[in-house]
């Protein structure tokens, strides 16, 4: 064995954000009954529920172009589709010569996952209730995932372009999917390396995952679970992100949760719920939930607003308007740090961010191009009182 033995703190700090900083605890700050959490299937999502007719006709119709009628985001979404075939392959007959040390073999991912232009990574030993029972592309089929570990890709969605729209106009899907599929492009290049140390491992991205990402989130060490429903939200990034992951066997030291007073936090905001544009997100308390405790949302809401836009292609207002959002200069770093750690801050911090106007878009930042594919031809959209007509005419 060729001896690569390092410490950790060789590596320096690579990670983006002073992730080195957070606080870390034994479970996830959400209760998780671990026996009680059952397995989901994929089919049952809101967005394939909505593609089989249990929403209604216009949203099955819409299902099948609320990406595609817009161009960025169909070749967005074209991409994933592509990247379908890359998330498994042959391993390697033989394992690498590569250090036997856990801590410096999960450092040297974490390096690597860094190097391929990953915002944050993390990892977990992969929860079985984490694995879905049957998948939804690919004709479907019972999913038989037995990997040990979990490696979580966070790509940032672009502060810049969320500061100029307005949470769910025509750019909402290709943020969207712009970090679906650069978290997976990086998910498949990092399985195929670790395939090829000697270790079985398999991408998960959107139209290709067997695994739920908010558990393995939190285990990561990514996050914390949020009011606006099944999100994890991250302490720097927000809700601001898409995630892939890469499941394996490959020994490596794993990350554990962290607590940054999110839960105190949310408790008291509530700015997603009142600014959420189809009511989904409940101003109320948590409930238990297939074994977690969380701010319930209506997913059949979410899913109406998000696919049946007919302002815009997708949404993400609550991802807009959340304090946590935010661009990483050194006001702002401030107000993060004092958020996570000073909890009488919090209700002032809440107060800030309406008075200072955060949420609102600002035209002056607008770079892309508001476009609608129908009948094959690009048009410029209707406005929204002749969308409302021609809605009322089709129900």
């Amino acid at each position: 064995m060729i001896n690569h033995r390092r410490d950790r703190g060789e590596f320096g700090h690579a990670d983006p954000y002073p992730v080195h900083t957070l606080k870390r605890v034994e479970r996830p700050t959400t209760l998780i009954l671990d026996r009680q959490v059952q397995r989901v299937d994929e089919r049952e999502s809101g967005f394939m529920r909505a593609g089989r007719g249990d929403f209604g006709p216009r949203l099955k119709k819409e299902y099948f172009r609320f990406v595609q009628k817009q161009p960025l985001s169909n070749a967005l979404v074209r991409m994933g589709f592509n990247l379908r075939k890359f998330v498994d392959g042959p391993v390697a007959s033989k394992v690498a010569p590569v250090p036997d040390d856990p801590v410096w073999m999960a450092g040297h991912i974490k390096e690597t996952a860094y190097f391929l232009r990953a915002d944050l990574v993390g990892i977990c030993e992969l929860p079985p209730y984490a694995v879905y029972t049957w998948g939804a592309w690919h004709g479907g089929g019972r999913i038989k995932l037995n990997h040990k570990y979990a490696i979580a890709i966070l790509i940032d969605q672009d502060t810049r372009t969320e500061m100029a729209f307005n949470g769910h106009d025509w750019i909402s899907n290709s943020m969207s999917f712009m970090s679906y599929t650069a978290s997976g492009f990086i998910a498949c290049i990092l399985a195929d390396y670790i395939r090829q140390l000697g270790y079985p491992a398999r991408a998960h991205h959107a139209l290709n995952y067997q695994v739920v990402l908010p558990p393995i989130l939190l285990w990561a060490g990514l996050g914390e679970m949020c009011r606006i429903g099944d999100i994890v939200l991250n302490p720097f990034l927000g809700p601001r992100f898409k995630g892939a992951v890469v499941t394996t066997d490959l020994p490596m030291a794993v990350d554990k949760p962290i607590d940054f007073g999110l839960q105190d936090f949310c408790r008291q905001c509530g700015k997603c719920a009142r600014e959420c544009p189809s009511g989904a997100i409940s101003h109320g308390d948590k409930v238990m939930y297939n074994g977690y405790e969380k701010w319930p949302n209506n997913v059949e809401k979410c899913t109406a607003m998000r696919v049946g836009n007919t302002q815009g292609s997708g949404c993400g207002t609550c991802i807009k308007v959340c304090p946590w959002s935010k661009p990483s200069t050194l006001f702002h770093r401030t107000v993060n740090w004092t958020m996570r750690h000073v909890p009488i801050a919090r209700r002032f911090g809440i107060w800030g961010d309406d008075l200072m106007g955060y949420g609102r878009p600002d035209p002056r930042r607008k770079w892309w191009l508001d476009l609608e594919e129908v009948d094959g031809e690009l048009r410029l959209p209707p406005s929204p009182a002749e969308k409302k007509y021609h809605q009322a005419q089709e129900d």
